[in-house]
C-alpha cells in the first residue's frame, strides 16, 4: 500500500552509462524502451542531450526517465516487457540503474536537515 507522500513524490529512472556501443542491440533496445515505457506513465527527461560541464570531468552518458511515484519505477523495472530488452541494453553498454524518489514542487533543500538543524530556515 503506498503512503500519501510515495503516492505524491515522482520517481525517476536514471542510467549512468559507459562505453556505449551503437550495436544491433542497443538499435533493438532503443526501438522497443518506449513501449514499455508507456503503461507506466514513464518518459524521457534526458537522453543524449549536449553536456556544458561546469564541474568535474563528465565522459559518460546519463539517462534520465521519468515517472509518476515509485511504485510505477519499480513496476516499469520488473515488467516482463522491460526485462526482456535488458540484455540488449548490456550487449552495448556498461553502467549503473538505479531508481529514485524525488521530491514535491514545495520542496526546500533544507527538508533534508533533521528538525533540530533545520533551525528557523
Amino acid at each position: 500500500m503506498k503512503t500519501n507522500r510515495e503516492a505524491d513524490m515522482p520517481a525517476y529512472a536514471i542510467a549512468h552509462l559507459r562505453n556505449v556501443t551503437l550495436n544491433q542491440g542497443i538499435v533493438d533496445y532503443l526501438k522497443r524502451i518506449d513501449a514499455t515505457l508507456a503503461p507506466f506513465g514513464g518518459r524521457f527527461l534526458i537522453h543524449g542531450g549536449a553536456k556544458e560541464l561546469c564541474e568535474g570531468e563528465v565522459t559518460d552518458d546519463i539517462v534520465v526517465l521519468a515517472f509518476p511515484d515509485m511504485g510505477l519505477a519499480r513496476a516499469w523495472y520488473d515488467s516482463p516487457d522491460y526485462q526482456a530488452i535488458r540484455p540488449l541494453r548490456m550487449q552495448g553498454a556498461e553502467g549503473e540503474i538505479f531508481l529514485i524518489e524525488g521530491v514535491g514542487d514545495d520542496h526546500r533543500a533544507t527538508d533534508i536537515l533533521p528538525k533540530e538543524k533545520a533551525g528557523g530556515v
